[in-house]
């Protein structure tokens, strides 16, 4: 194989340590994001909250819920990393299957998939924290009041998604670098 042949086969990179570095990042960026889809795909907290209906009675005690599922841009994040995860796996067994070396439009389609991923998953993992934000603060000017007091573990478990995310994005640049440097 000549050193072009190469380059195709290991993902990207001249010599093999930089080859076993580009997978060891997409297997990376699978679990992460796989974990960051996961960690809040299933997050939910119910708690009783008090609703105060009149002044004259007393205050009703009311469960609700949080979920993921109510807020589009939570949506949006699962769904983001669920792609990303998917696409990781994919283009990992496309990289493993390429073992001829013959296909460099195979890595060059790999490497500007890679740099979409990583805007698509900092989309979402800006909306996500935008959300989280106000959930965290809330905002008087709208009078819209902070509900991560109320529902801890739901805003905790959604800030550990978005952390997951952001390494799964970094895993992801690293890998639109490395493919520069081949």
């Amino acid at each position: 194989m000549d050193g072009e042949a190469n380059k195709a086969v290991r993902g990207y990179g001249e010599n093999r340590r930089t080859g076993t570095c580009g997978l060891a990042l997409r297997l990376l960026a699978l679990a992460l994001t796989l974990a960051a889809a996961v960690v809040l795909g299933v997050d939910k907290q119910t708690k009783t909250v008090p609703v105060q209906v009149s002044p004259a009675l007393p205050a009703l005690n009311v469960p609700v819920t949080a979920k993921w599922r109510y807020l589009s841009a939570f949506v949006y994040f699962v769904v983001a990393n669920a792609i990303a995860c998917g696409y990781s796996a994919l283009s990992l067994l496309l990289l493993l299957a390429n073992k001829a070396g013959k296909s460099r439009t195979l890595a060059s389609a790999v490497a500007i998939l890679d740099i979409i991923m990583v805007a698509l998953l900092f989309s979402g993992c800006g909306a996500a924290t935008a959300v989280g934000v106000l959930g965290r603060e809330g905002n008087s000017h709208v009078q819209w009041g902070k509900v991560c007091n109320v529902f801890d573990k739901f805003c905790d478990r959604v800030a550990v998604a978005i952390g997951l995310s952001l390494f799964g994005s970094l895993a992801f640049v690293l890998m639109g670098g490395l493919a520069v440097m081949a």
